[in-house]
């Protein structure tokens, strides 16, 4: 007995199935309701605020933007930020996958306790964690002293800046490749070591393309924190002019000398590469949905 050409491999037809998906109860309010609560508590909470900046930012001028972009202490700012955020996502990615491969392939005691830890930056106030990271690379505090002795100065330097970065950006490489490295079989592995890849070859050949994008995106998400992070560099940084005064205190020190438009101007700057990276982590995320449905 053959199925007829409207009725599909379960069995049901395809009205059926659809009246019975109709007609399955929602905990959630209809379409249009949860689409209007949506985009009324996105606008409020998100976008109002931003625009609001943009706005204030375009009331300045243009010319008074440009001059305080233009200013060398503005600069130098952003030099830091940047070129320290970049450092510290590039070193968050590589101990981010180290540590996930650890998580997910390896049974050993403590590995819950050590899977908690990671998430441990998230819940963390900003300032203890500053204060923590100060106190321990501080020329007289446990790593520092012994730093300090190999002629290597931590606290007080761009590399404090780039420690703390690493700190906070940790968790975001770690949860982002963590959940590829779960969902790929270790008989994948098995089979291309069977066929005489080497290790490095299984690695760059075999696992690497699938974690590729995680790990993209798990780098984007730490530069993103690295950019606007303030209280947990502000205190190791040193705050020097020039020299390791980042671009977020620099906001707060234009607002406290009355500065609004220069204020404005740099926190712009900001919101502009935080929408950049944004827009590239979700382009990054729409390709492994994209890889994950050829692999299936």
């Amino acid at each position: 007995m053959t199925r007829s050409q409207g009725t599909p491999k379960s069995g049901f037809p395809a009205a059926a199935r659809g009246a019975s998906k109709a007609a399955r109860p929602r905990v959630l309010p209809g379409f249009e309701a949860a689409l209007g609560l949506t985009l009324a508590i996105t606008g409020v909470l998100v976008l109002l605020p931003l625009s609001s900046l943009l706005v204030f930012a375009g009331r300045t001028g243009v010319p008074k933007l440009f001059a305080t972009l233009h200013d060398e202490r503005v600069l130098a700012s952003l030099r830091l930020t940047l070129s320290t955020s970049l450092l510290a996502a590039v070193l968050a990615s590589v101990s981010g996958l180290l540590v996930s491969w650890v998580l997910t392939r390896y049974e050993f005691p403590g590995r819950r306790l050590l899977d908690a830890l990671v998430d441990l930056p998230f819940a963390l106030p900003t300032s203890v964690a500053g204060i923590a990271l100060t106190t321990l690379y501080a020329p007289s505090g446990l790593l520092g002293k012994r730093l300090a002795g190999l002629g290597v100065e931590v606290a007080y330097t761009p590399l404090g800046i780039v420690a703390a970065l690493v700190f906070i950006g940790f968790p975001f490489a770690v949860r982002t490749i963590q959940p590829v490295l779960a969902d790929l079989e270790p008989e994948v592995e098995e089979s291309a070591r069977s066929l005489g890849a080497t290790p490095l070859q299984t690695f760059f050949r075999v696992l690497l393309p699938e974690i590729l994008p995680a790990l993209l995106t798990g780098f984007a998400m730490a530069f993103a924190r690295g950019l606007g992070e303030y209280g947990s560099v502000v205190f190791i940084a040193g705050n020097v002019p020039m020299k390791t005064e980042i671009a977020p205190l620099l906001i707060m020190t234009k607002l406290e000398q009355y500065d609004y438009a220069g204020a404005a101007a740099l926190a712009t700057v900001l919101l502009l590469l935080s929408f950049a990276l944004l827009f590239l982590i979700n382009r990054l995320q729409g390709w492994a949905e994209r890889l994950g449905r050829r692999g299936a």
